[in-house]
């Protein structure tokens, strides 16, 4: 089976396989990566894990978990610039370094092997968990508590003084919307490392999950003008003008088109 088909298939799982999936995405990069061997070796990782967290009951036991990873080395990659391994799970798990959503993916994993309460918050920029009923998220580099006003603080460090927090910023992630940020981290972490084909492979499997964006057309218009494909871009810049809400932006696509060889056919 191939690994996006595998990736595929775990979604499709009652419930998904989330971890599994996240696995095989870094296969489809690396044909060396062996899921099933990493899931096997995870145990060990549980293990350590668990003979380290306090006597609690276990909706008390999210930041402990997240506070033993943090012992055990694993960290935000704060490398510059950036590399694809911050994000992929296989590298992250050797090195213990990895970007935020990375790190809450392996955290959300053990919380499930060990019946803790946890779930996925698709914050801007940041990826963060919630205990279930909490009136805090919780950093998954180290398990800081965020209030609603370090939240504020948060989302305004990176995105400026005029960026509002939202509702929609603090609301429960489901696996395809983790699974498809993760690829659109992938996405970008190849393109900055000018892996125009790796980038590829993530911006079509954004497009496959569903409910991309006009950004997410436009992205991969942009891969296909590096790698001379007129016709694939084209089709990607005509979704990204369907999409589009942004009078300028609606302008800048349509006189791009018009710059674009007329569609050829192949017999």
């Amino acid at each position: 089976m191939k690994p996006r088909q595998a990736f595929f298939d775990c979604l499709q799982r009652s419930p998904p396989a989330l971890f599994e999936a996240a696995l095989w995405i870094a296969a489809e990069h690396d044909p060396e990566v062996k899921p099933e061997a990493l899931l096997a070796n995870f145990k060990d990782l549980q293990q350590r894990v668990s003979v380290g967290l306090p006597m609690l009951p276990v909706s008390e036991l999210g930041q402990p978990l997240l506070r033993r990873m943090n012992d055990l080395g694993f960290q935000q990659d704060e490398y510059t610039p950036l590399r694809p391994q911050a994000a992929l799970l296989d590298k992250v798990l050797e090195r213990r370094r990895g970007q935020p959503l990375a790190l809450g993916l392996i955290a959300l994993e053990l919380a499930r092997r060990l019946e803790i309460p946890l779930v996925g918050v698709n914050f801007p920029g940041h990826f963060l968990l919630r205990v279930p009923g909490a009136d805090h998220l919780l950093d998954p580099c180290g398990g800081r508590r965020l209030y609603p006003g370090d939240c504020r603080e948060l989302l305004q460090r990176q995105y400026g003084p005029n960026m509002l927090l939202h509702a929609d910023h603090l609301l429960t992630a489901e696996p395809a919307q983790m699974l498809q940020r993760l690829s659109r981290n992938l996405r970008q972490l190849y393109l900055a490392n000018e892996d125009n084909i790796g980038a590829l492979i993530d911006a079509e499997r954004v497009l496959e999950l569903g409910n991309a964006s006009a950004s997410d057309y436009l992205a991969r218009a942009s891969l296909y003008q590096r790698l001379d494909c007129p016709n694939a871009e084209r089709y990607d810049l005509e979704h990204a003008l369907l999409l589009s809400e942004d009078p300028i932006q609606r302008i800048r696509l349509t006189e791009r088109l018009g710059h674009l060889p007329p569609n050829s056919i192949v017999h």
